[in-house]
C-alpha cells in the first residue's frame, strides 16, 4: 500500500453531480468500446473471455453469442452474490458497449487497420489494451455500477485486499486457460491482453485518483 493512502484494491470515485458522473460513464464506455475494436482489428487473437465463449460454444448447443450472454450472466450472478453493486452502469455496459462497437466498426479508418503491417497491428493491440484500461477507469469511477467482469474484479479485490492489477491478471489468465482447454483459439494478442490489462487498469485507477476529476474525499482509503 502506498504512503499516499490510495488503495490499490479499490476504484476512485469521480466527483460531481449525477449528470457529471453519467457523462464519465458514457465516455468511459465509448473508450472501452474503442479499445475492444482496436484489439479486434489487430487480428492477433481473441480476448480471453472470447476464447472462453468460443470454447463453450464448441462443446454446448450455445452459439458464440449465446455463450457470451450465458457467461456474462453467470459472472454477474457470482459477483452479485459476493457483494458487487449492480446499478445503472451495469445496464449501460450491456446496452451501450455493443452499440458503440458497432458504430466504430463502420469507420473506414478503423477497418483499414486490419490490413496494415504487423508492426502497426502490434501497436494497435497495445494501444487497444491501454484504451480499455482508461475507459474502465472512467466508467467504473462514475460509481454507477460496473459490467459483469469488472464487477467480479472489483468485488474479489475488495474481499481479498489484493491489488486490482493482480486480481484482474489472475481472472484473465484463468479464463484464457479454461477457454483454451475447451478448444478456444489463443493468439499472441490474447496473451498480451491477459497479462497487460490488469496492470493497465490499476495504473489508470492510480492516475484517475490523482486527477482533478477525483477529490481527496473520493479517493479510496488505504
Amino acid at each position: 500500500m502506498e504512503a499516499t493512502g490510495i488503495a490499490l484494491h479499490a476504484a476512485p470515485r469521480i466527483r460531481g453531480t449525477l449528470a457529471v458522473r453519467s457523462v464519465a460513464l458514457v465516455a468511459g464506455l465509448f473508450l472501452f468500446a474503442l479499445g475492444i475494436v482496436l484489439l479486434l482489428e489487430s487480428g492477433l487473437g481473441l480476448s480471453p473471455w472470447d476464447v472462453l465463449n468460443q470454447g463453450i460454444a464448441r462443446h454446448t448447443p450455445l452459439s458464440f453469442g449465446g455463450a457470451n450472454v450465458a457467461v456474462a450472466l453467470l459472472v454477474l450472478g457470482v459477483a452479485w452474490r459476493l457483494g458487487a453493486r449492480i446499478g445503472a452502469g451495469t445496464v449501460a455496459n450491456a446496452l451501450l458497449l455493443g452499440l458503440f462497437v458497432d458504430l466504430l466498426l463502420r469507420v473506414d479508418a478503423i477497418n483499414d487497420l486490419a490490413t496494415t503491417s504487423i508492426v502497426v497491428r502490434v501497436a494497435v493491440l497495445i494501444g487497444g489494451t491501454v484504451i480499455v484500461g482508461i475507459g474502465s477507469a472512467f466508467y467504473i469511477g462514475a460509481a454507477l455500477g460496473a459490467g459483469p467482469r469488472d464487477s467480479l474484479m472489483l468485488v474479489l479485490a475488495r474481499r481479498s485486499g489484493r491489488r486490482i492489477g493482480l486480481v484482474r491478471a489472475l481472472i484473465e489468465g484463468s479464463v484464457t486457460l479454461i477457454g483454451f482447454a475447451f478448444g478456444g483459439t489463443v493468439g499472441i494478442g490474447t496473451i498480451v491482453f491477459a497479462l497487460g490489462i490488469g496492470p493497465v487498469v490499476e495504473a489508470a485507477f492510480w492516475l484517475l485518483a490523482r486527477s482533478p476529476f477525483v477529490g481527496p474525499a473520493n479517493r479510496p482509503a488505504g
